[in-house]
């Protein structure tokens, strides 16, 4: 069946606006945390895998961080293995370490390359401790303390934060084609693995790499004001503004901090994407309307 006059123009209409977004795009490296309801909805997750690999097809060069809490919990619950947070993050004694790396390291991660090559890609995955690619410290959290009146440093666990970043492995691997997927576990100057946020590791690897764009997936439709409605076309004056007026709070403000922090430290633009919407990284990348909230380092 041949398509009708509406359906070609419109196809033709698309394929011409992604076209100076390709030209613009090509050899630029392009970090994406894959994350939410895009990791665990089967179609969504097949929708991600071929984005990324047209975004590869057409050169540009992907770089996927990926996160797994839910996959995590749900095999913590299984193994009947009690788990507890503090300001969000999951506390991890050596035992969840153990489930935790092999959630983020082993299932999710090979799930995501296979996904990928099974859409005509070709994606090797490492998690940070393959080459020490992600040097890390112990995470210190300070919680207020009711009962003492008192701020006090609160243990969790092997939970850290990004020392630094070896690029190496990620351009060998780029090098050779191939798209890397990395699941978000560090190594301390000891040896000790630590579970770090996937946002976090997305936003300072975009960092490191130089990178065009920095996308985060989430689930919700991007980041918005007072009244509900999406903010987007943001400079980082203009976000610094939305958190000091009380804007930006929450649990999204994490993410906007680390949006934030690699856009002033050279990452062309960042981006929070409404994951729920199929082809969402393709939508963001080639269209003129993009998904979402976009931050970007240009000055008014």
């Amino acid at each position: 069946m041949s398509l009708d006059r509406a359906e070609a123009l419109n196809i033709a209409q698309v394929l011409t606006e992604a076209l100076p977004y390709i030209q613009r795009f090509i050899g630029k490296t392009i970090v994406v945390k894959f994350g939410g309801n895009a990791m665990v909805d089967p179609l969504l997750h097949e929708s991600f895998a071929r984005d990324v690999v047209l975004m590869k097809l057409v050169g540009m060069n992907p770089v996927v961080v990926h996160g797994g809490g839910p996959q995590i919990g749900a095999l913590l619950e299984k193994l009947n293995i009690q788990t507890t947070f503090v300001d969000g993050m999951r506390v991890t004694d050596s035992q969840t370490m153990d489930i935790v790396e092999m959630v983020l390291g082993g299932s999710v991660n090979k799930e995501i390359v296979s996904s990928i090559n099974r859409n005509g890609g070709k994606a090797i995955g490492v998690t940070g401790k393959d080459g020490q690619m992600i040097k890390a410290r112990k995470l210190t959290v300070n919680q207020y303390s009711s009962e003492r009146d008192i701020s006090e440093n609160v243990d969790i666990g092997q939970v850290g934060e990004v020392d630094q970043i070896d690029t190496e492995v990620l351009k060998v691997i780029l090098g050779s084609n191939f798209i890397p997927v990395i699941a978000p576990i560090g190594v301390g100057d000891d040896g000790s693995t630590y579970n770090i946020n996937a946002d976090l590791v997305a936003g300072k690897l975009a960092e490191v790499m130089h990178a065009e764009k920095l996308m985060l997936l989430t689930n919700v439709a991007g980041l918005l004001d007072k009244k509900g409605h999406i903010l987007t076309g943001l400079t980082t004056e203009q976000v610094d503004g939305l958190i000091a007026d009380g804007t930006i709070s929450g649990g999204m403000l994490p993410k906007i901090r680390c949006a934030l922090d690699a856009v002033k430290f050279g990452v062309t633009s960042a981006h929070i994407v409404d994951g729920r919407v199929p082809h969402a990284v393709l939508l963001e990348t080639f269209t003129d309307e993009g998904m979402g909230t976009l931050i970007t380092n240009k000055r008014v």
